[in-house]
């Protein structure tokens, strides 16, 4: 359980990377887009082959189909939620952003990461070794949204402090998760497993689709989709190692 923490812990960790790379080096909108577009494909890859494909593996197809569709109502009808309390633009680096944004960028990091880290703690269940390909996708999908949700919440005058605080914060949930993934799920019936792996399946796809492919394309331009190319085939190679 420990060390599913630790393994949620190191992948939630680009968060608070993210919002130093924001402070120091200040990466344009199109730097932003197209590290997007890379992690957009390393997830694609880590939902069909880690998630999908491996829940298929240990459960029956009705249940992968259940958590699919579950997984997916459940993050269109959250993030619809945030959407309405501030937080829409949440992976953009531009803009003026309200006194509730913080708020909302918590919460929407929270709902896209969750499932995430969840199947971290899923993968180490019956001795086996962890996802390196969940890893990598966690860690790059997170670092863009962090460098852009502090991009925009600094050039809006909150503090830096907090903006690091909330990221240390919304890691530390993250790695909880993980363990909690673990060890919520050790030993339980194969269906559950595989429906829970689906449902944070069908829960990444529509967050990839809802927020991050669009916002990808619109920060990096048309190399994007060569940049997804490139993610779906390295996360494809980390599998197979």
């Amino acid at each position: 359980m420990v060390a599913a923490g630790l393994w949620g812990l190191l992948a939630a960790s680009s968060l608070l990377i993210g919002a130093l790379v924001s402070f120091t080096l200040s990466p344009n909108r199109r730097t932003i887009g197209l590290v997007m577009g890379f992690g957009s494909g390393v997830l694609i890859s880590a939902v069909a082959y880690d998630l999908v494909d491996e829940s298929l593996k240990i459960g029956e197809p009705g249940a992968v189909a259940a958590g699919l569709a579950a997984g997916a109502l459940a993050f269109f009808s959250g993030d619809l939620l945030i959407t309405r309390h501030g937080g829409a633009d949440r992976k953009r680096s531009h803009g003026e952003q309200d006194a509730g944004k913080p708020k909302a960028i918590v919460l929407g990091t929270v709902l896209d990461g969750v499932p995430e880290s969840i199947v971290i703690g899923l993968s180490l269940i019956g001795g086996g070794g962890v996802s390196v390909a969940v890893i990598a996708a966690v860690f790059l999908s997170n670092l863009p949204e962090s460098i852009a949700a502090s991009t925009g919440l600094d050039k809006a005058g909150f503090g830096r402090a907090r903006i690091v605080r909330m990221w240390i914060a919304i890691t530390v949930v993250s790695a909880a998760a993980s363990a909690i993934g673990f060890g919520a799920f050790d030993g339980a019936d194969p269906d559950l497993i595989a429906f829970t792996q689906a449902f944070a399946g069908g829960a990444l796809l529509t967050m990839l689709a809802d927020t991050m492919m669009p916002e990808a394309f619109e920060q990096g331009g048309r190399a994007v989709g060569l940049l997804t190319v490139l993610g779906f085939a390295v996360a494809f190679a980390l599998t197979n190692l």
